[in-house]
């Protein structure tokens, strides 16, 4: 059955999923089984916070395991929870002391499970709601209501915990805030353009000025709070001409745009600054000292990056400016400032500006990006982002030796809310061994430079997957091995069928290690999949929603290397064919796990599949990207051939050539319509909207077609015409 535009939206709103428990399970002689006769108690004086913590368990339990159980306010939850009663106690360490040692960090929580009682004692109200969750994973985990008896303390290891929307571009409804919180995220980003204000298509256009969409940020603040979420501004005033710090007027300026947004809203946590998107007119030398569309006085290319590209040495002195403006509203507010942009720069020159910022901001470093990569004498580089490389690179490893010799507060860009720019229009990438590897560098680097705070997402947002729900695992200790745990999710997701489960994952894990992370894949035929163009001569442009942050101009890919500052590829007639062969190794790979995952399927059990199917068509969707982006390098080499022969009779064989593998193309891109019909999650993208569904997928069917039929047309009469020209000469 085909789904609607946007009708996964109402899969999203589904924190608590329906018919999770086995009907064939039963109880072992260590376990303690919850039903008839338990009840939820909470305290006389617990706060709204906790109440709506213990209804959402109440509701879990009754939606997921058919089990229906009180819900109570008690004066003598000390008490109470020495035993005597069947219940479930929700609480803080303040209404129950002494039933553990004290919780030191945050969230943190401790579970008691006795055959009379289960006590959830939070060193705080998140702790709690954690806790509780926690109840909630280890029942699905059984498939039944059912725990075994265990006294345990947990911590979580990072904070914070920041992801992008999933549901839509800085779109929180409250069920996406409340599973966000179940899955161990303690905080949302939303991009700020002003006071209350989003970006909208307009931001982006040069040329055009525009405030941004409407956005009550005082009260998205305030819904996020409520599940235990903080909330991020990302700013982004990419149309301003923020002046130098030292100049006439500009604590003004800043006040107005940076100061007024903490005015209003002072309660948010903290901002994001990254160069590309806070750019400003610095002195350093080394820049061309003006903002990066303005035009060059001479009219020529620039010989020098703009400010947002290159670690500035007058960087401090704008954060200080920064931080009197904000801080005069929230003097506790997180100043995150990332180096994302210049990770290319020489060492020295990053090292330089890290060692003279000041010690009271957050430093962001990406954690696998820019990291060079050369196989059988051929370079690439890691662009943003990638699963295929696990990380540290080396600029990560190098900013975060400075930044923990300075004692600065380390952040990283480490996208493991399960999704990169390897493919941009599916909801996660099911690869969880290399996720799990992540996972364990992350822990490595919280162990070597002090580590303590994750970006998961950026604007493709964050979808609620087994992938994730890994994340969450390997992110509190103690924690089985990741090993274990995936074995566990297996078993929850498939049943029967998790054996096949976990080939597939294991196939599509050793696939990806494979991928090639260019950056003209990632913004074309990677980005959004078989609906991507065959361009020959004439570049289209592709239809996009006006409603949509970015749309996409398409572009005839160019795989030449970059020049000037920018790291440097090795060419593309000698690249793109080692990239092709390597793609190829990971469709082959990715096909195997694709037969395994359809075993899976046709083993789990009736009230697993529906997601087991739509697992199985991420798999397939993304073996479609990957055949789509082959024949895009396929084609751009035949292209090169062509456009460089002079002989009719070589020239009219490399059409013929072009022609067989549009015809394959086209029959790849027929071949993703009905995955895209059937889950509208595919093809979709918050910042970009739809742009991979089926109706773009036709589009670019069109297009090809129009390129065999008028395009190819018309190089043949030139062909023929020239050599009539030679005929009468």
């Amino acid at each position: 059955m085909s789904e609607r535009p946007y009708e996964f939206r109402r899969r999203l709103e589904v924190v608590h999923q329906p018919d999770r428990r086995d009907p064939d399970a039963k109880p072992d002689q260590d376990e303690v089984g919850i039903g008839a006769g338990w009840t939820i108690v909470l305290s006389r004086q617990a706060t709204p916070f906790i109440l709506r913590v213990a209804q959402d368990l109440q509701d879990y339990l009754l939606v997921s395991m058919g089990e229906s159980v009180l819900l109570q306010r008690r004066e003598d939850l000390p008490a109470l929870a020495r035993g005597g009663e069947r219940v479930i106690i929700l609480a803080t360490q303040d209404e129950l002391p002494g039933i553990s040692a004290t919780l030191m960090v945050p969230r943190s929580y401790h579970l008691q499970v006795t055959t009379e009682r289960i006590i959830v004692c939070g060193a705080d109200e998140r702790g709690a709601a954690q806790g509780s969750y926690f109840l909630e994973d280890l029942c699905n985990l059984r498939g039944a209501p059912f725990l075994q008896q265990q006294a345990i303390t947990r911590t979580p290891l990072f904070a914070p915990r920041m992801v992008h929307s999933g549901w839509g571009l800085d779109q929180y409804p409250d069920a996406h805030l409340n599973a966000m919180a179940h899955a161990g995220f303690d905080a949302i980003l939303v991009f700020t353009t002003g006071v209350d204000r989003t970006p909208d298509e307009y931001t982006y256009t040069r040329g055009h000025r525009s405030a941004g969409r409407y956005q009550d940020f005082n009260a998205l603040v305030e819904r996020a709070a409520r599940y235990g979420l903080d909330t991020y501004f990302y700013a982004y005033f990419r149309d301003l001409q923020p002046p130098h710090p030292s100049a006439p007027g500009a604590e003004a300026a800043y006040a107005s745009t940076f100061g007024a947004v903490f005015a209003a809203c002072p309660s948010a946590k903290g901002i994001i600054l990254v160069g590309e998107s806070v750019e400003f007119l610095s002195h350093d030398p080394r820049t061309t000292g003006r903002m990066r569309p303005d035009p060059s006085p001479d009219n020529l290319p620039a010989d020098k990056p703009s400010p947002g590209w290159w670690p500035c040495n007058d960087y401090p002195q704008w954060l200080d400016l920064l931080k009197q403006v904000i801080r005069r509203h929230n003097p506790t507010a997180d100043i995150v400032f990332w180096t994302y942009n210049w990770g290319y720069a020489p060492e020295a020159d990053r090292l330089a500006l890290i060692r003279t910022l000041p010690t009271d901001v957050t430093l962001q470093v990406t954690f696998e990006m820019f990291e060079p990569l050369v196989r059988d004498g051929v370079r690439n580089v890691n662009v943003d982002y990638t699963i295929s490389s696990v990380g540290p690179g080396r600029y990560f490893a190098s900013e975060a030796q400075a930044a923990h010799e300075r004692g600065l507060r380390l952040h990283t860009m480490c996208n493991t809310g399960g999704l990169t720019w390897d493919f941009g229009v599916i909801p996660y990438e099911p690869v969880p061994y290399q996720w799990a590897a992540r996972h364990a560098a992350l822990r490595q680097a919280q162990h070597d430079w002090g580590l303590t705070g994750l970006m998961e997402s950026h604007h493709y947002g964050w979808w609620p997957s087994f992938v994730s729900d890994l994340a969450k695992w390997n992110y509190w200790t103690p924690s089985p091995p990741a090993e274990e745990t995936l074995v566990a999710l297996a078993q929850r997701d498939f049943g029967p069928g998790a054996p096949a489960a976990l080939d597939a994952w294991q196939a599509w894990s050793e696939a990806i290690r494979d991928y090639v992370p260019t950056n003209e894949d990632q913004y074309g035929p990677f980005r959004i999949g078989p609906a991507y163009p065959l361009v020959f001569r004439t570049v289209p442009t592709m239809p996009a929603a006006s409603h949509a942050m970015f749309g996409l101009l398409i572009v005839e890919i160019d795989y030449e290397p970059q020049v000037g500052w920018r790291a440097v590829q090795s060419v593309g007639a000698v690249r793109v064919p080692h990239e092709i062969a390597r793609l190829e190794r990971v469709a082959a790979r990715w096909e195997a796990g694709i037969v395994s995952m359809e075993r899976a399927v046709a083993e789990a059990p009736a009230r697993l599949r529906p997601d087991a199917v739509r697992q199985l068509g991420i798999g397939r969707f993304i073996r479609h990207s990957l055949q789509t982006t082959i024949h895009v390098k396929q084609w751009w080499l035949l292209k090169q051939a062509l456009f460089s022969e002079a002989d009719r009779t070589r020239a009219e064989s490399l059409l013929a050539q072009l022609t067989a593998l549009a015809e394959a193309e086209i029959a790849n891109a027929e071949a993703t319509i009905p995955l895209v019909e059937a889950d509208s999650r595919l093809g979709w993208e918050p910042s970009m909207e739809y742009l991979g569904d089926a109706t773009h997928i036709r589009w670019k069917i069109a297009q090809v077609r129009q390129v065999l039929a008028h395009e190819f047309s018309a190089y043949r009469a030139a062909l023929a015409a020239g050599d009539q020209a030679v005929a009468i000469g």
